[in-house]
């Protein structure tokens, strides 16, 4: 049997993925191994699958993952400014640059016939100020001065080494470029600047639920392309699946959905008896707005979004009511 190994299968869109992957693998064609650096039995205990602790840091580590019968590798991995309230730079590199260093030498070792990589979209997020659709090829650009560029240097040179691999070792990849994900987690903090705060869309979520008020800062029309974590696991499951050599996709919906139609949607549908009143505060600063062109990913994978906005907020609620993955 194929094996599929999921570096970060312990994180938040990891464990959404092998939900996932279990779901829709309806003829067992592949056996599915989880990898993460947590100590955890939560995957044998509630999905029957093997989950491996280790760190990709570490090379001695790869020793402890299987060596035959590797068909693909789904590298979920990283250390995120969102996740350090420090010094971070040691460890960004060390897990994000070398760590990928150190997962594609496995890939190679056991013969793999594929990687999925998980990119940022801030390495071209800047010019969705002149134009708010992202598309695939346009070409990087960030700023070098913030808690995020380390990040994504990091990141924009483990996508390099994988078309070096690519091309030198004959490695299929498939890169997939993210923006913000949305999902349930316990988890509701990250860091800015070395400080914790509260997710916003958290932050809003709770305030729709409790029915208290709502403000709309700066710009109502201002759109985002508001990407449900199961679609980012339809995309990674296609690209297990499809029969290329390579492709770069965003993620996302391709439809962005108004400030405004956010805090009202969600205002309805996650409110009780009690509905939020929402205030236009038009002297705020706007929100930044894109929408992700999806275009390759349609044409080359057969993606289709299953969630518009409103089914995103209906099953984010189920998710919340059941707490599946609090345990992690």
């Amino acid at each position: 049997m194929k094996k599929v190994i999921v570096f970060g299968a312990s994180g938040e869109t990891g464990r959404y993925f092998i939900d996932y992957f279990l779901e829709h693998d309806v003829n067992r064609e592949y056996e599915i191994i989880a990898v993460g650096n947590r100590k955890t039995t939560f995957f044998e205990k509630y999905f029957h699958i093997s989950y491996i602790s280790m760190n990709i840091v570490e090379k001695n580590d790869f020793f402890k993952l299987p060596r035959e019968s590797v068909y693909a590798v789904v590298d979920l991995a990283g250390y995120m400014p969102a996740r350090s309230d420090g010094d971070y730079i040691d460890k960004m590199l060390n897990v994000n640059l070398m760590g990928t260093v150190n997962i594609l030498n496995y890939c190679v070792e056991v013969k793999a016939d594929r990687i999925l990589f998980a990119q940022s979209f801030g390495d071209i997020l800047p010019h969705a100020s002149n134009y708010p659709t992202l598309t695939v090829n346009m070409p990087r650009t960030f700023s070098y001065n913030s808690d995020h560029t380390v990040y994504l240097i990091a990141k924009c040179a483990a996508v390099d080494l994988i078309e070096y691999y690519h091309q030198h070792y004959g490695l299929k990849k498939f890169i997939f470029r993210l923006p913000t994900i949305y999902l349930y987690a316990k988890e509701r903090y990250f860091y800015r600047d070395g400080k914790r705060s509260t997710l916003w869309y958290r932050v809003l979520i709770d305030k729709a639920i409790a029915g208290e008020d709502m403000e709309i800062w700066g710009d109502p029309t201002k759109v985002k392309d508001m990407v449900y974590v199961k679609d980012f696991a339809q995309l990674l499951f296609l690209g297990i699946k499809v029969d290329r050599n390579e492709g770069f996709y965003n993620v996302g919906t391709g439809v962005g959905t108004s400030l405004e139609d956010q805090i009202k949607i969600m205002a309805n549908i996650l409110g009780g008896e009690k509905k939020s009143k929402i205030s236009f505060l038009s002297d705020m600063p706007n929100t930044g707005e894109y929408i992700m062109d999806i275009n390759p990913a349609i044409k080359e994978l057969g993606y289709k979004p299953q969630y518009d906005y409103k089914s995103f907020l209906l099953d984010y609620k189920k998710e919340l009511e059941l707490g599946r993955f609090d345990e992690l």
